[in-house]
């Protein structure tokens, strides 16, 4: 089976991953830092937002299943791309909305969505979603994985992620894993 690679931004990666793990078509999603300069950064430096890397997600998918358009349309339903730097309570540019294309197609994607998305008025403000080649992918600490599924009763989980599964489940269910 053909498999691809999306890394994706949007605020706390806790809040993606937990979203896309459920999703039929998606084999693995990593968490981790992208888009900055420093190598082999750590959570600390992270969030100090001097590395200039977000908090992103790393998604394995299959794009029979899961074409990478309907992929970013998950993505752009699960987290506000019109704030700047911003998720809820998390501020940062580290927390900042941020698609790293790994191929031409996959540029062309995302700008065709965000075009579509910003034609609709869907968000009714400015997408501010970045968009660029991912230059490297560092893997997150491994207290970040799966951090949602092993804490589901911490508070920052049941204030900000439960109610994204939630959604999903209520208005995805069809793309939820069997």
């Amino acid at each position: 089976m053909p498999r691809e690679h999306a890394t994706l931004g949007g605020g706390c990666f806790w809040c993606l991953e937990a979203v896309f793990v459920r999703l039929a078509g998606v084999e693995s999603v990593e968490s981790g830092y992208a888009g900055g300069a420093r190598p082999h950064p750590s959570y600390e430096q992270v969030c100090s937002g001097a590395t200039g890397h977000a908090e992103v997600i790393r998604v394995e998918f299959d794009p029979t299943v899961l074409p990478y358009p309907v992929l970013l349309e998950l993505f752009f339903a699960f987290h506000d791309p019109t704030t700047l730097n911003r998720q809820g309570p998390d501020s940062g540019t580290q927390y900042r909305s941020i698609i790293l294309t790994e191929s031409p197609e996959q540029h062309r994607d995302a700008a065709s969505t965000i075009a579509k998305l910003t034609a609709s008025e869907t968000f009714g403000a400015p997408i501010v979603t970045e968009v660029r080649e991912l230059d490297r992918f560092w893997p997150a600490e491994p207290g970040h994985r799966q951090y949602y599924d092993r804490n589901p009763d911490q508070a920052y989980c049941r204030a900000m992620i439960a109610p994204k599964i939630a959604k999903l489940r209520a208005e995805h269910a069809h793309r939820l894993r069997p």
